[in-house]
């Protein structure tokens, strides 16, 4: 049976979709990512769990979980193999112990220089400036917060 060229049926086609540019440019991402991290001992999302960290230590895991849009059931492992690698540590609060906070340890705090220069790499595989990174960013962040407004609208 010969293939069937459908978009003469105004099926929409694959490379038009909004949805699949923002997966592939995912998956590129994760491939520029996954050699510089490498280099760190990190995976990516590792690194953003650094990255919050660095900006600001002693989160409890349901703020580290809300700035990184994760459920604990994807966060929970993901502490445990950065507490494995001595990186961070999970601690209860004193105040209230059903809380965990989460603190770098000496070995986390050593990398806050190596992680700096993730940001240079990424932006020179980018092959733009600054600025351009910038508005792409801030295009992508409408384009989340739309999203995130109509699903709790429906």
């Amino acid at each position: 049976m010969a293939k069937r060229d459908r978009a003469r049926d105004g099926m929409p086609r694959l490379e038009q979709q909004l949805c699949f540019a923002i997966y592939q440019v995912g998956h590129a991402f994760n491939r520029a990512y996954r050699p510089i991290l490498a280099a760190l001992g990190l995976t990516y999302p590792q690194y953003l769990v650094m990255l919050v960290l660095w900006e600001q230590d002693g989160l409890t895991v349901k703020e580290l979980g809300e700035r990184l849009m994760l459920d604990s059931g994807t966060l929970t492992p993901l502490l445990k193999r950065l507490e494995g690698s001595a990186l961070i540590r999970r601690e209860r609060d004193a105040r209230d112990e059903r809380q965990v906070r989460i603190h770098l340890a000496e070995k986390g705090e050593g990398l806050r220089e190596q992680g700096r220069c993730v940001q240079e790499a990424v932006g020179e595989a980018l092959g733009g400036t600054a600025g351009d990174a910038g508005r792409l960013r801030d295009q992508l962040g409408l384009v989340r917060d739309a999203l995130l407004a109509s699903s709790r609208d429906g």
